[in-house]
């Protein structure tokens, strides 16, 4: 049994309760306002759950909400589904009156109540890095979830303050959205006075037979596609909305499962595009602003691009989402006991001493302390 959301608008909002079970990477990229976000299995034993409601259970797009609401109704509980899961509930949101136009007030945000935590910083990884050069033309790729479209509204700031001339051009590829994935990240660009230009690509398809690590050749062949489209429009650099929370996470996940020591670097020179840079704007701005930025006006994006697993945020596969999730939680943790953990693992790649290294890499070829050992 399910309930639409306009069926669900016309109830009374004292009578139900929205039970969110998508997991929190997710819900991380939108939420919906009020909803009680809980694991499948936790609804039933849970105190945050108000069982004289009838519970509206809201998965991505209403698939396996189904089965959980009708469990749930056959242990008595008055549960349905919501058709097309949050999806549904984000077009439906992105259609009402307040939700147009929302540029001004997102922008005064940046210049106002995030200037330290977001705007500040992303200027400082600019300057710091030298991302950003006289003559530049950089591609701002947006995949339509909150940080690529912060950035995109970092840039058009940057614009207004440059003290020399680079250009911006903001590049949408659609490798074969969803009807509603696309029309999300449409209508956020026109609320948010963001000019994209959107190329399309048949990736999707490409990789939809393949059985081994279809996700991570998809994710080569999008970061292909957005270097070659990025010049012909002319441009020498792309910009990823990757933040501060994804490089110390990449750190550690490269050490506890890679079983080497590296970074997701500010800047890259391309090694398949000649003359060609990408650029992380956001490596300094913490993950928690870009949420607290994202709710403070009210925006609403995709977490998920790809139409067939429908829960890929990051073209990693189920083992690599699961690991991301486990370092999120191993942070956290010793956050708890230590409070500049975070900052020291990301120092902790600036402040490498060789002499105290085992073995390192340099250019691809291996070098061995013993190597040097009797010569020092």
């Amino acid at each position: 049994m399910s309930i639409t959301v306009e069926e669900l608008k016309k109830l009374d909002k004292h009578t139900y309760q929205i039970i969110d079970i998508r997991d929190h990477t997710e819900i991380a990229h939108g939420a919906i306002k009020g909803a009680v976000e809980i694991k499948s299995e936790e609804i039933e034993n849970s105190k945050e759950i108000d069982t004289s409601k009838k519970l509206i259970i809201c998965c991505s797009r209403g698939k396996f909400s189904v089965e959980v609401a009708e469990t749930l109704r056959e242990k008595g509980l008055d549960a349905v589904s919501l058709e097309g899961g949050y999806i549904a509930w984000l077009m439906d949101k992105m259609s009402e009156p307040e939700e147009q136009n929302k540029a001004k007030d997102v922008e005064q945000s940046l210049r106002k109540k995030f200037k330290k935590a977001i705007w500040s910083k992303f200027a400082k990884a600019i300057n710091r890095y030298e991302l950003v050069k006289p003559g530049d033309r950089i591609a701002v790729c947006i995949s339509g979830g909150k940080d690529s479209m912060l950035m995109a509204k970092c840039f058009q700031e940057l614009k207004l303050h440059n003290k020399f001339d680079f250009e911006v051009k903001f590049l949408v590829m659609d490798p074969g959205y969803n009807r509603e994935n696309r029309k999300v990240i449409e209508e956020n660009a026109r609320n948010l006075d963001v000019p994209i230009t959107i190329f399309e690509s048949d990736i999707f398809d490409s990789v939809y037979n393949v059985e081994k690590s279809p996700c991570y050749l998809c994710a080569r062949m999008r970061r292909g596609h957005l270097y070659h489209f990025a010049q012909e429009l002319g441009c020498n650099k792309i910009a990823l909305g990757h933040h501060y929370d994804d490089v110390i996470e990449t750190i550690l996940m490269g050490m506890l499962y890679g079983a080497q020591i590296q970074t997701m670097m500010p800047k890259l020179h391309s090694t398949n595009f000649e003359g060609m840079e990408l650029i992380r704007p956001l490596y300094l701005v913490r993950e928690d602003d870009i949420k607290a930025w994202r709710d403070y006006n009210g925006l609403h994006f995709i977490q998920c691009a790809c139409k067939f697993t429908d829960t890929c945020s990051t073209c990693n596969n189920e083992e690599n989402r699961s690991k991301r999730i486990e370092i999120k939680e191993l942070i956290r943790k010793l956050k708890q006991s230590n409070p500049y953990v975070e900052g020291n693992i990301f120092k902790s790649v600036e402040n490498v001493n060789l002499d105290t290294v085992i073995a390192y890499k340099k250019n691809g070829e291996k070098c061995h302390f013993l190597e040097r050992y009797d010569k020092e």
